[in-house]
């Protein structure tokens, strides 16, 4: 066939497609028949990604259109990506991107641009797409907070509660990209569930299928660090417990050392006893809050992981 002649037809025209661009990318199914194909201009998508500029000057490999190294006067590049992915990519590098936690489809749009971003070399597009994974799956206490508090307020979304997505899904993801910044966070929520669960895979949000859904699989990696983060919560409970509470002192100004010290032995709810005193109250908040705080700084230790400031540095460098 004639590469001169050769046509896309407009079922196969993906989103975007200028006229007036000057390369086409193109994906193929198994048998090389085209799926999608994208008009786009060389030196836009050059520009921005070191590796689309390289892969403009490689020979294209040979395929049953191998004689179709151009269409309609532009060269065609063969790409190895989901359509639906690389469409998103392309527009956000013409575009900008925004994204949102509205339902489960935003997390696969986000993991979509991550990918992509992270084969690319597309930095910019990465760095927001794990800033914007960081606003859930944080690496402060005081956003895990937040999240929780939006889990617990947020409405349910077509049955799935806030943050819509599992989060095996997410740890999936981020080996994926080599996103570490979120492992410690994703791998606390994860400890909630129970392992054999998380191997059945029965869980509603497991269900849901689209091409862009991160495996469903524990890895056997994963697996160990699973077991690490959940022994890692269930000692510091018992810590809290015995530590924190049991063996608590009255604060120094306390005014009523004796019921106080009653409260804190079985540890009831120090917030919602008005036996207890202001004083004791208050120094308990302020350890207590000191506790977390500790506990979450010492998180990314917990599965061998750098801390959250070199973490940080990592993958999202100022």
């Amino acid at each position: 066939m004639d590469g001169l002649h050769f046509f896309i037809p407009p079922a196969c025209r993906g989103n975007p497609w200028f006229e007036d661009g000057n390369i086409i990318l193109l994906v193929e199914d198994d048998d090389h028949n085209p799926l999608k194909a994208f008009k786009v201009h060389r030196g836009l998508l050059a520009r921005q990604s070191e590796v689309f500029d390289a892969m403009f000057d490689i020979p294209q490999p040979t395929s049953s259109m191998d004689s179709i190294e151009h269409v309609d006067g532009s060269p065609v590049i063969r790409m190895y990506d989901l359509p639906n992915e690389l469409s998103n990519l392309i527009k956000a590098l013409y575009d900008g991107i925004t994204f949102q936690q509205r339902n489960v489809e935003d997390f696969y749009y986000l993991a979509g641009i991550l990918r992509l971003s992270s084969k690319y070399f597309i930095t910019h597009l990465r760095v927001q797409a794990i800033r914007y994974l960081t606003e859930t799956w944080s690496y402060t206490i005081r956003g895990h907070d937040e999240m929780v508090s939006q889990a617990l307020a947020a409405p349910s979304v077509d049955g799935t509660t806030y943050p819509y997505v599992h989060p095996l899904h997410v740890l999936n993801l981020a080996r994926e990209a080599n996103v570490r910044i979120v492992i410690p966070s994703v791998l606390y929520f994860l400890s909630i569930y129970s392992l054999k669960h998380l191997l059945s895979g029965d869980h509603p949000k497991l269900q849901n299928t689209h091409p862009s859904r991160p495996s469903n699989q524990l890895s056997v990696h994963d697996v160990s660090q699973y077991t690490l983060m959940y022994q890692h919560r269930i000692s510091m409970i018992l810590d809290f417990i015995r530590n924190t509470c049991g063996e608590r002192a009255v604060d120094g100004n306390c005014r009523a050392p004796k019921e106080c010290r009653r409260v804190f032995s079985p540890m009831q709810w120090i917030d919602d006893d008005d036996t207890i005193c202001g004083p004791c109250q208050r120094a308990f908040r302020r350890d207590v809050s000191a506790l977390r705080t500790r506990l979450w700084e010492e998180l990314p230790s917990v599965v061998g992981l750098p801390s959250w400031k070199e973490l940080l540095a990592i993958d999202l460098p100022s």
